[in-house]
């Protein structure tokens, strides 16, 4: 008798274990876990200071933007799956609406074409990216100089 009366009010405790401290246990580990990604890449970054940025500079039709920034999206998921990548940015123009630039951070140059063109992510990228690589102005890779402020 006592085995099935505690049997049956722990379907009641386990919701109540459930609700009240497991799901919100793992929502704190989640925002705490992307807190701390987030700290790791800015500390790569600023571990690394020989990275190299790709600055691809587009000239997007107006009826084409939406698709563009849609395609950047899809792609960027590749970009973050690869451990050559350290970040990237899409930027679109203001007073020239049809400009955009992507800026990708790469460990270096040497990574970018000898690892991430050659590893799994590349063509699931550049198949996203492809039906505008057309309309490139620019590709090109830079490097870091000791001239750079950021506002904290």
């Amino acid at each position: 008798m006592f085995r099935k009366t505690v049997h049956a009010k722990l379907p009641g405790l386990n919701q109540f274990v459930m609700k009240h401290v497991l799901i919100p246990m793992l929502f704190v580990c989640t925002l705490f876990s992307t807190a701390i990604n987030a700290q790791n890449t800015r500390n790569n970054m600023e571990n690394k200071k020989t990275y190299s940025a790709e600055i691809i500079r587009y000239n997007i039709s107006a009826d084409q933007h939406q698709n563009f920034e849609q395609a950047y999206t899809n792609a960027g998921k590749h970009l973050q799956s690869s451990p050559y990548c350290l970040g990237y940015q899409l930027i679109h123009g203001k007073e020239e609406p049809d400009n955009y630039i992507v800026i990708i951070h790469w460990t270096s140059v040497d990574d970018h074409l000898n690892g991430f063109r050659k590893s799994a992510d590349f063509m699931p990228f550049f198949n996203q990216v492809k039906p505008f690589f057309n309309s490139i102005k620019e590709m090109k890779h830079y490097e870091l100089t000791p001239a750079e402020w950021h506002k904290e």
